[in-house]
């Protein structure tokens, strides 16, 4: 059985958490040069090309209908707007800052769970919220008092993947993550093509298109391959290992961006924003270690012998 082999789950992991915040990097780097709307392109070209070989090599299921498509279009849109706010905030934030304030998502998760879903949330966990959204207004506060309106960018994408995890919900059960992937990657392309042919020479800047140099071209199929590989690092590690053990590992993720924001772009966090992303990390931490708890408790007692 897969979930036998969380030493793997946990390996990958950690894969994840030194993929994704490359790709973070290369998209700060190319943001610089690239239009917005081109880089969205070739990131979710680059997903279809990699992720549509390997459905058919596995046989996967791939083939969506009614309710299932229509989410998994909403599911697109969503992962569209997510990326390109995250890329723009990129280019007006430290990379570590950018990635510590979307961190949010999980305590806005929770409170989804509770309004909208209706699950129980007790009051140590709505409390832990409240600490973890306090240590993400410290991440911003600096930011914003220096570059303005886009340091609260990151606080959208957290709001915008909050909502895009709920409608993943409600088709998990249904889809194969890699078809969904592969499919989720050919309509984010059919529907960001026609908008870059329509406005090519406009004025709008971020749907222009441009020639890039060899650089980065080699930059452009690069954030595509760690998006996509990221996403596949995460989906396997949970085959092998159960989300509670591996939720922790992800704010690995904030110190490998700290260490790549300084390394690649001479970025470090001030004091009130490492204060405030020990804060967050902190609060995240005690959530995970709480459902952990909880789930526990409420797992069954094993049948006597």
């Amino acid at each position: 059985m897969a979930q036998d082999r969380p030493l793997l789950g946990i390996l990958l992991m950690l894969g994840f958490c030194l993929v994704a915040p490359m790709g973070d990097a290369v998209a700060k780097l190319l943001g610089e040069s690239i239009p917005l709307g081109q880089l969205l392109l070739v990131r979710f070209g680059v997903q279809a090309i990699i992720l549509i070989p390997l459905v058919w090599a596995t046989r996967r299921a791939w083939r969506m209908r009614g309710r299932v498509l229509r989410l998994t279009f909403v599911r697109t849109l969503l992962h569209i707007i997510g990326i390109g706010a995250m890329f723009t905030a990129l280019q007006y934030l430290p990379l570590a800052d950018a990635v510590a304030i979307a961190f949010v998502m999980p305590f806005i998760m929770l409170l989804l769970g509770k309004y909208v879903l209706k699950e129980e949330v007790g009051a140590r966990r709505l409390l832990a919220c409240i600490v973890g959204f306090i240590g993400t207004l410290l991440v911003v506060q600096p930011s914003f008092a220096e570059v303005g309106w886009p340091a609260l960018l990151p606080l959208f994408v957290a709001v915008n993947f909050s909502f895009f995890m709920l409608v993943t919900r409600q088709i998990a059960k249904e889809t194969d993550p890699i078809g969904l992937q592969a499919v989720s990657g050919v309509m984010a392309v059919g529907l960001m093509l026609p908008i870059l042919l329509l406005f090519s020479g406009s004025d709008v800047a971020v749907l222009t298109v441009i020639r890039p140099d060899t650089w980065e071209w080699t930059l452009l199929a690069g954030i595509g391959v760690l998006g996509t590989l990221a996403h596949l690092l995460m989906t396997w590690s949970l085959r092998y290992a159960p989300s509670a053990t591996l939720a922790p590992m992800q704010y690995l993720e904030i110190p490998i961006a700290t260490i790549l924001g300084f390394l690649v772009f001479s970025d470090l966090p001030n004091v009130m924003a490492a204060s405030g992303i020990a804060i967050t990390i902190g609060a995240g931490l005690y959530i995970v270690l709480r459902e952990r708890a909880i789930a526990r408790n409420a797992a069954p007692e094993p049948a006597p012998a």
